[in-house]
């Protein structure tokens, strides 16, 4: 059974199964809802207008009788909702009329149902930008307790590697973050292990990574970077196997780790592999997609304060199943 069918599986097992989906009239998410009902994986609302979503059902043939829809224009919890959204964004010059105006948008709409506990996760971006899509949710949902950054990960499965989790590995910031903090990449390392533990379930080894190991690339800013993110880590998590700087064969292969890092017990090991900053994380995960024919599943958003996830414009079908089963078993951790 694939990664992917384990948490479809793990998905059906699941009480928290409330997705909501924002882009009720858009074609692939519309099929995705049929399906996610009919395999038992999730209990999607389809947002929009409902004659729209249910025309749109009807000439792809698709069944929505056990899906809810909501147009959030004329939802009954509209008010209440647009009331919550005002008291937390006030502070910020929101006003009521405003607030009224913002949870007619499914985004909002939707970021509100989760921040109230209606639904369980969010996922969009089959015609939203990764910017609409964060907005509301960062303005509402927020970031988990101890963490200020969202970052995105992907599950990279190697086929015919023994490195790292028998070929499996955590790719991060490989999405949203051009150039993080020390700190950021602190809190990144910290949301990619639990990406591991939940979706994979495989127990975290982090590796800091970086073009010099042990202070083998001597004395520069992007070194001290990594350093001072590792010291960050180390300190604020304490639980978490993690070390650096590495480069990127000194985290992964065993014998080069004798040789450059022989006092690391994580050297060698790793299956989390935090990159320095976007261009690095975004290129490293592309090279192994396509030199070793990999599989990339993601980009997975981390550090929300509840599952929220973004779509390629140029997802399938599966994709939307597959990233609201992620969401589904998100939910329970």
């Amino acid at each position: 059974m694939s990664l992917l069918e384990q948490i479809r599986e793990k998905a059906r097992q699941k009480k928290k199964k409330i997705i909501v989906l924002p882009e009720g009239t858009e074609e692939r998410t519309v099929k995705a809802a049929e399906i996610l009902v009919k395999e038992q994986i999730a209990d999607p609302i389809l947002l929009g207008v409902e004659d729209e979503v249910t025309g749109v059902a009807k000439n792809l043939g698709v069944d929505l009788s056990k899906v809810r829809i909501i147009d959030p224009s004329r939802a009954a919890d509209a008010e209440s909702l647009a009331e919550k959204l005002y008291e937390m964004r006030k502070s910020k010059g929101l006003t009521i009329d405003e607030a009224r105006n913002l949870v007619k948008n499914p985004l909002y709409y939707g970021s509100m149902l989760v921040y109230t506990d209606a639904a369980h996760g969010l996922v969009a971006g089959a015609i939203n930008t990764t910017g609409d899509v964060l907005r509301p949710a960062l303005q509402t949902i927020k970031t988990a307790p101890g963490v200020s950054v969202v970052s995105g990960s992907f599950i990279m499965i190697v086929p015919d590697c023994e490195l790292g989790d028998k070929g499996m590995f955590i790719f991060a910031d490989c999405a949203v973050n051009p150039n993080p903090t020390a700190e950021q990449l602190a809190e990144i390392a910290y949301s990619s292990a639990e990406t591991a533990r939940s979706l994979c379930g495989m127990e975290p080894r982090i590796g800091m990574l970086s073009y010099s190991t042990k202070g083998s690339g001597g004395k520069h800013e992007d070194i001290e970077k990594v350093l001072k993110a590792t010291e960050i880590a180390k300190q604020r998590y304490p639980d978490l196997i993690l070390d650096g700087e590495f480069q990127a064969d000194a985290a992964l292969v065993p014998k080069v780790a004798k040789s450059k890092a022989p006092g690391s017990d994580v050297a060698g090991r790793v299956n989390v592999l935090i990159f320095p900053d976007l261009d690095a994380g975004n290129i490293g995960y592309k090279l192994v997609q396509r030199l070793a024919k990999a599989e990339a599943i993601g980009p997975i958003l981390q550090g929300m304060a509840k599952p929220v996830n973004d779509l390629s414009r140029g997802c399938s079908v599966d994709d939307i199943v597959n990233v609201a089963a992620m969401c589904v078993v998100k939910a329970q951790a």
